[in-house]
Parts: C-alpha cells; structure tokens; sequence
C-alpha cells in the first residue's frame, strides 16, 4: 500500500472533508489551464512511450491545488502515490526507507520540497537522475559507499517559496509549474460542484458571493462554504444558500466584499493611522497589530499586495491609495506618488 507521511509542525494531515471534495482526474479540475494541458500532454506523452513520467514541480501559494494535482497525475498515469514533507526527511534513512518502497512508475509526491536539508538532496540527485541511491555507511577509514538501485520513479515536488529552491534541485525538474490564483467565475464552479458533493443546496448568486470573498484559492473558499452550510441550516428556514445569506454569514466573520478579514483591516489601519502610511518595516506592523511578523508575510501580506492596498519597497511597507479608500479615509498626496521599486 502507498505510505504517506506527515510532519504535524508544517503541513498537517488533510480533513476527510478536503479530501472528500478533491476531483479524482483532470476533467474534473477547475482552473490552471495551462498547467493542466501541460501535465496532461507530459502524462499521455509517457503512456505512448511505455515511459516513466518525468519529474514534475508545482509551485504556487498555498491552498491552489498542488495536492490535488499530485493525486490526479498519480491517477492518470494509474500508480500509487506516496507522499511526504521535506521537514519530515531528517536523515539519510528517512529517504532510503521512503525510496525502496516505491514500485516501478510509482510518484513520490514531496510538500514543501524547497524545506529539505541540504545533504538530503545530495542523496536525491541520484535518485532521480540514475535511479540509484549512494548511501555512505560509517566514518572515517571505515567508510564506504553502498549502491541501492531503485526502480524508475516519478517524484512531484511541490512548493511555496520556489526562489528558496537550491538551483541544482530546480534544474532537475526543467520546467516549473506555477499556479496561479483563481477568478471569481472559477471559484463559483468549484464552489457549486463541492456543494453538490456535500448535498448543500446552494444558488448560483450564493456561490458567487462566496466566490469573491475566497482570496481566490479554492481551499479558503471550501472552508468558508462549511460555514455558509452551518449558518443556513441554523438561520433559515429552508437551508437554501443565496446570495443574501452568503453575504450575512460572512458578515458574521468579519470577510467584506472584497474578501478582507478583520486582521487585513488591522494591518491597513496600523499602517496608515500608526506609521502614516509607511514606509515600516513587517516587524513594527507585526508589532502593532499582535501577530506574528512570518504569519503576516505569508498569510495577509500576499493578498494585500496583489489586490493593490500595500506595497512593498526596499525601505519597507507603504499603504497605497486602494487601502486609505478601503478604511474610508481621504487619500494623501504622499500616497499617490511613485515610491521606491518593489522589494523582490
């Protein structure tokens, strides 16, 4: 049977609701067109060749669907799929123990793959390149090398930070695959087929009231239809999920129209009404809003750059006109010119 690993500090062990709604194959997934034709030509491609699949990398922010790719290719190419987090392969044999188990064609699939030690990709190098795993037993004069030969393997890495993939790793996979975040219009199909799974009665102008609010990724917006469900079966007579109960239930959660939550609000007010609309450092911000500054760059900060209300430049954060129209508040001047370039 396929072995699945888990580290319960970094990546936890999906819902049986989350892996109840994943779509079994392509036709079913939503969105990522390109990396979708992409994986489907690279899959049909080694099934006429009677090949193994080669090596693929997902990159993207959270919550886009790079599990569920992994588990869709893992079907298409019809082997089993073996997964693990690159926080959770301390040791050599952690990655020997995982590698000898793999039957021939099967895919390791490897979450946060940019988190792997770096004297563990060394032992990976082989792995994928030759299929052969070089494990060095003992020290000193007793040394040696002992050669295991591995059966032709697919490996889907997987990753949220790919510029803190090390170049060699990155070179072995050729082309990345990028997610990107979702449209409303796609969001509001995932979000009437997983409520058609869960036998939640919900209406077109309901899904798309969710839609916008998701932050466009499917994972934010699953977990807000839960709640949409709950507060229908509570607050309304026939349980039917409108637009207008939608709207009420995310207004319970503090999630505006636009698909900011309380702690984005607090984040735009710290910076404009504490720093005078920036430039300040993610530390001072994370200060003044009690949070964490990693948690803020990697959860909030993402969004609230993409949609526009903050901008990052070499000498810190700075609010843009977008965020002083958000909290209902005259935009300054200072804030309609052009800042310092983008902090990359």
């Amino acid at each position: 049977m396929s072995q699945t690993f888990y580290d319960q500090t970094t990546t936890a062990p999906e819902s049986p609701y989350d892996v109840a709604l994943r779509p079994p194959d392509f036709s079913e997934f939503t969105g990522q067109e390109r990396v979708k034709e992409r994986l489907v030509l690279m899959v049909e491609a080694a099934r006429q060749r009677g090949d193994t699949l080669d090596h693929v990398l997902l990159c993207g922010p959270p919550g886009l669907g790079k599990t569920t790719l992994a588990h869709i290719v893992a079907t298409a190419v019809g082997s089993k799929l073996h997964s693990t987090s690159g926080p959770q392969i301390e040791r050599a044999g952690d990655l020997a123990g995982i590698l000898t188990n793999l039957q021939e064609r099967d895919i390791l699939f490897i979450d946060e793959i940019h988190r792997l030690h770096p004297s563990i990709e060394e032992y990976l190098y082989p792995a994928m390149e030759d299929f052969r795993l070089d494990i060095i037993i003992d020290q000193g004069p007793k040394a040696r090398t002992i050669r295991i030969d591995l059966p032709p393997f697919t490996l889907v890495g997987a990753t949220t930070r790919a510029g803190m993939l090390t170049a060699p790793m990155r070179g072995r996979f050729g082309i990345p695959n990028r997610l990107d975040y979702y449209t409303v219009d796609e969001l509001q199909k995932i979000l009437l087929r997983s409520a058609g799974l869960i036998q939640v009665q919900m209406e077109p102008d309901g899904a798309r009231e969710v839609a916008k609010r998701s932050r466009g990724t499917p994972r934010v917006a699953n977990h807000l239809l839960r709640w949409v469900r709950d507060y229908a079966q509570v607050r309304t007579s026939n349980q039917a999920v409108t637009g207008q109960v939608a709207a009420a239930a995310l207004f319970m959660l503090d999630i505006d129209e636009d698909g900011l939550d309380e702690m984005d609000k607090r984040i735009l007010d710290a910076l404009i009404n504490k720093f005078a609309g920036g430039p300040v450092g993610l530390n001072s911000i994370a200060v003044a809003v009690h949070e964490d500054a990693s948690t803020l760059e990697d959860v909030h900060e993402p969004y609230l750059v993409m949609q526009g209300y903050v901008k990052r430049t070499p000498r810190g954060r700075v609010a843009m006109p977008s965020a002083y129209k958000k909290l209902g508040l005259p935009v300054p001047l200072s804030a309609t010119r052009d800042t310092q370039g983008d902090l990359f």
